[in-house]
């Protein structure tokens, strides 16, 4: 029994959650639940909970922690609530894996109380990075954790990177042999669409993305490229690079996830179907390489690649973001703040698919920006920019 890795997976009922149980259900011999942390979806935590049979759940809030309490009472299964008992679980002497998937800012705090234990981090939740790169990575090296990026676009360019860059050697790109970072990304649904006609884009429009199946915070951000945006940050710091030393490339059909180019001229590139079990099986299994249920590709089947530059008329907010990471933390941090709250109102239907990114802008030059030291300082800043981008909403 003990030679089974315990896991805690932080947002168990979202997609990269379900995701993860369903490679974990294919690896049993390896891998038990330890605790499935979520938010509200109390019917989905109990089939979980049922299923896997973890020692811990923890909900959100109280009232959905009674709900699946009464439904687990003939079960081993103790709940707990709040952002206490996540963090507490993250950190959990018995605890060997983390999976990070909660969903904006909430995830921060628990992530960071598992690298501080010196856990194995399974990082899918983007805003970790975002809002406290330098913070997160320093804890990350001082703590001895084991960072693992399970974004297929990060997770992609981690397996095209030499293995002492993989072991957290944090020298510059350059002293590795390596030209730049190609970040990857599919364009969106509106890759093709008259930019006169995006002012009208509907919520069902902007939420249906062509290849991935996402929740509709982040399709949203894939319409507006804004994920791109925030992924092009993380990448600055998990792979302890510059702005300069990463593009982003369109590239429509998501068969090819990043790539890493070398100074001798060599293009490594990562493939696979557009299905996040990939990158979630290579974090949890790293170095080895386990089953996770996914077809390979099949080339006949493939019509072509192709590729372009991205538009920035098109995609303003990736501008945004990009300009934001060469300004630094707290920049990022506003403009991630921001757009989680522009993006729930359009998805409200409060503002328009355009409005996203002038409210972004807007937030970005109102916001007092100065440098943050502490997970404290960040959250103040964080919260300064919803409230100001909460304002404008208003107006």
């Amino acid at each position: 029994m003990s030679d089974k890795q315990n896991l805690v997976i932080l947002g168990s009922t979202g997609s990269i959650g379900t995701s993860t149980l369903d490679v974990v259900e294919r690896n049993q011999a390896r891998y038990q639940v330890f605790a499935l942390v979520a938010g509200r979806n109390v019917q989905l935590v109990i089939e979980q909970a049922l299923t896997h049979q973890p020692r811990y759940v923890v909900m959100g809030s109280e009232d959905a922690a009674k709900e699946v309490s009464a439904a687990l009472s003939t079960s081993q299964t103790e709940v707990l609530n709040g952002m206490q008992a996540m963090c507490d679980m993250a950190a959990h002497p018995d605890v060997d894996i983390v999976m990070s998937a909660i969903v904006g800012a909430a995830g921060l705090l628990p992530t960071l109380a598992a690298v501080e234990q010196g856990k194995k981090v399974l990082l899918a939740n983007k805003e970790s990075l975002v809002m406290s790169g330098q913070l997160f990575m320093d804890k990350v090296k001082r703590h001895g954790a084991t960072l693992l990026p399970i974004d297929s676009e990060h997770n992609a360019i981690f397996q095209c990177l030499p293995g002492s860059l993989q072991n957290g050697d944090s020298t510059a790109l350059a002293a590795q042999g390596i030209r730049k970072i190609l970040l990857t990304g599919s364009g969106g649904p509106f890759l093709t669409r008259a930019t006169d006609t995006l002012a009208d884009v509907t919520v069902a429009e902007a939420v249906a993305h062509p290849n991935w199946s996402m929740g509709q915070k982040i399709s949203v951000d894939s319409a507006t490229m804004m994920n791109k945006g925030l992924e092009f940050v993380e990448a600055k710091w998990l792979f302890h690079c510059q702005a300069d030393d990463i593009e982003v490339v369109i590239h429509p059909q998501s068969m090819i996830h990043s790539m890493v180019q070398y100074i001798d001229g060599s293009v490594i590139a990562q493939m696979g179907q557009p299905d996040m079990r990939t990158p979630i099986a290579y974090g949890l299994a790293y170095p080895e390489r386990i089953e996770a249920g996914v077809k390979p590709l099949d080339f006949a089947d493939i019509v072509d690649f192709t590729f372009t530059k991205p538009d920035f008329n098109r995609y303003p907010n990736l501008k945004l973001a990009i300009d934001a990471c060469r300004s630094g933390q707290s920049a990022t941090t506003t403009l991630n703040a921001a757009n989680e709250i522009a993006v729930a109102a359009f998805l409200s239907e409060q503002i328009g698919f355009c409005d996203i990114y002038r409210i972004n802008a807007e937030v970005l030059e109102r916001c007092h920006l100065e440098p943050l030291h502490s997970v404290d300082a960040i959250m103040a800043q964080d919260a300064q920019a919803r409230r100001l981008a909460r304002e404008l909403i208003s107006k």
